[in-house]
């Protein structure tokens, strides 16, 4: 394992060793391996994913060699599929590699069953028929899909899965867990045994700031009736209270304390977003019900009793100014509390999975100790099927999008995007792609345009003539930068999707690289 570490040092920073472990299990199919879907899969084989499968049916052309890094001069006439999964074995022979030279749209329509055997499903370039029928597959196999594309300028990614669930969701901002308004007992009486009046200086400026705020906390609800600081002037107020304790002006414990006060006015209980996946429908346990479901049926039971309305606690401390012996003795208390939590839940785990059926050792403890650590910050994720969202989008977020100065260009994309895939089931040619009929395919496109949106319910809406026109400039051409970025964009939220760590986007991701932004589309 030591050869594989030094390897992937630097990515086993972002996301731990179970987190290769998951990527290194995962099995992967490109459908086309254009630019597009060359340069996603070029990442996650870099990445050192377990195995890849890349389907295309087209041979290189000279054109090809403009805008795909995979292939060269002595491709040409060959298998495209071939050729890439060649190059791509090469930049790392850990990954397991094979090409099937067909085209996709014919695999999808002959051997749905196919798609089964593969982790995530990676597919661009696909027209919306062939999108439609291979969501509807990947779905009732509950493999993870995500689609990808470029085209000119412009390009999309959009993920579609049932239902993601993320534990490890790893948020930039995020509360420490310290409890600091809700003491348990054992941080309650650890703070007891510490006198803030201490006479000794350097005794002083080396107690905790966590200790600091418990006792301070403690002293302000006394003479309040149990509340907390709410107000503006309150919270003042018990800044001033720590003030007062400082006894010398390079006290940094003190400091710290003032500066952490924040976390003290933050609510006590469940936040949010957490009660949501707790109020879910999914949570109510059944035989086939996902580990991630059982869990959080434990951390419901867990939370109305051991928890005392709290989630478990996650077990760790930041940086302060301390004693040695101080800071070892409170870091102590919060690993043994959070390790009080954990064995509450495995119990609770055990106990439901016991009671649906299934084997009650069958979530492992490491995942159950994950999910504690990390239970205030549980994400779902779930998407709308592709067909949904094309066939009933929402109407209103369609149009105000189309008449907001900040989304119009990103839904003028989205929309056009479509509208050539009309024009290209019409004419068997996409806009702007054979000389000398640019203005007759402007018209085309235009009335392709049109009569979408007004199958969305969208009459007297439109899309400015500037970005038809540009549609058109286009001519469904794969610009290796814009694919590149695309092809960075799809593998990000492979990876995401894979080790279940950090939130897939959820929408339609659009690049516009007219005005070099990205945005998110929720329809």
């Amino acid at each position: 394992m030591a050869e594989p570490k030094a390897k992937y040092d630097r990515q086993l920073r972002i996301w731990g060793e179970h987190g290769q472990a998951a990527l290194e299990k995962a099995t992967i199919c490109l459908l086309n391996c254009g630019p597009t879907g060359s340069e996603t899969l070029k990442n996650l084989v870099l990445g050192g994913v377990g195995s890849i499968t890349v389907i295309d049916g087209s041979k290189v052309e000279p054109g090809d060699l403009g805008n795909n890094f995979m292939v060269d001069e002595s491709c040409v006439g060959q298998s495209k599929a071939k050729c890439v999964c060649t190059f791509l074995q090469e930049l790392n022979d850990a990954v397991k590699a094979k090409f099937i030279e067909e085209y996709p749209e014919a695999l999808i329509g002959s051997n749905p069953s196919f798609f089964s055997q593969f982790t995530i499903v990676v597919a661009t370039q696909l027209a919306e028929d062939s999108m439609i029928k291979l969501d509807k597959i990947c779905r009732e196999a509950n493999v993870l899909l995500i689609f990808a594309r470029s085209y000119g300028l412009t390009g999309f990614v959009r993920i579609s899965v049932k239902e993601h669930a993320v534990i490890e969701s790893k948020p930039d901002h995020f509360l420490d867990d310290l409890r600091l308004n809700n003491p348990w007992p054992e941080l309650k009486r650890f703070a007891e045994t510490i006198d803030l009046n201490v006479t000794d200086p350097v005794a002083h400026k080396h107690i905790p700031y966590v200790v600091i705020l418990v006792k301070i906390v403690e002293e302000w609800t006394k003479a309040h009736s149990g509340a907390l600081p709410s107000t503006w002037d309150e919270k003042k107020q018990f800044k001033e209270l720590l003030k007062a304790g400082m006894v010398a002006m390079d006290e940094d414990n003190y400091k710290e304390a003032i500066e952490a006060s924040f976390k003290v006015f933050a609510s006590r209980g469940i936040n949010s977003d957490l009660l949501r996946i707790m109020h879910d429908s999914c949570s109510e346990v059944e035989s086939n019900s996902s580990d991630f479901w059982v869990m959080v049926a434990a951390l419901k039971e867990f939370i109305v009793n051991e928890g005392g309305e709290e989630a478990p606690l996650e077990g760790s401390i930041p940086d302060m100014t301390s004693s040695t012996e101080l800071y070892v003795s409170l870091q102590k208390i919060y690993q043994a509390k959070a390790e009080a939590d954990f064995l509450a839940i495995q119990q609770r785990v055990k106990s439901i999975l016991k009671r649906i059926g299934r084997d009650p050792d069958s979530i492992s403890k490491e995942m159950i100790k994950s999910f504690c650590k990390n239970a205030r910050k549980l994400k779902i994720c779930r998407y709308r099927p592709i067909e949904d969202e094309f066939n009933n989008p929402s109407v209103a977020e369609l149009q105000k999008h189309l008449t907001d100065e900040e989304y119009s260009v990103a839904m003028g994309f989205y929309i056009l995007l479509r509208a050539v895939d009309r024009f290209a089931a019409n004419y068997n040619s996409f806009p702007g792609q054979f000389e000398g009929e640019m203005d007759e395919d402007i018209s085309r496109l235009k009335t392709a345009v049109v009569g979408l949106l007004s199958d969305l319910g969208c009459n007297g809406t439109t899309v400015t003539e500037d970005l038809i026109n540009e549609m058109c400039r286009f001519g469904a051409s794969e610009l290796h930068a814009v694919a590149a970025f695309i092809g960075g964009i799809a593998s990000q939220e492979v990876i995401k999707l894979i080790t279940k760590q950090f939130v897939p986007m959820v929408g339609t991701f659009i690049f516009n690289g007219i005005d070099q932004r990205s945005q998110l589309l929720v329809l």
